[in-house]
């Protein structure tokens, strides 16, 4: 069993998931959008473009998420965040600047006495990351 996160947006979904991909690498594997659907006529035609599904594959973890349409909105949950652990220092380091460009640092990046490197931040589209490279 895998558990993965689903991120829903309004109309930023495609900008986030290729920022996404920018940052943690992997593969974009999935970018449908609502317009592209058999049911697309029941879909207001001012969000066809938006995105239905999305999907971002890296090493065997995924996230994925979509746009809302006006019938549907999303109503996330508060105090929710993706954690990601990575295997050096220097990778949380990259992985945290990639993340909190145009965001905003919760808890800068650095040595806790749990980890070599833990950082907490909110990403321009509002996904609440925590970054966490374990001690050796």
């Amino acid at each position: 069993m895998k558990i993965n996160a689903y991120l829903g947006f309004d109309d930023q979904c495609e900008a986030a998931f290729r920022f996404y991909h920018q940052c943690l690498g992997g593969t974009l594997e999935q970018l449908s959008r609502f317009g592209d659907t058999p049911a697309c006529e029941h879909v207001p035609a001012s969000h066809r473009d938006r995105i239905m599904h999305a999907r971002l594959v890296v090493g065997d973890q995924a996230i994925m998420g979509s746009d809302s349409v006006p019938e549907h909105p999303f109503e996330g949950i508060k105090g929710v965040s993706l954690a990601i652990n990575v295997d050096s220092a220097e990778e949380a380091e990259r992985v945290f600047q990639a993340l909190g460009d145009g965001g905003q640092v919760c808890m800068p990046l650095a040595p806790t006495f749990w980890a070599a490197r833990f950082g907490m931040l909110v990403d321009r589209f509002g996904v609440s990351w925590m970054v966490n490279c374990e001690k050796e």
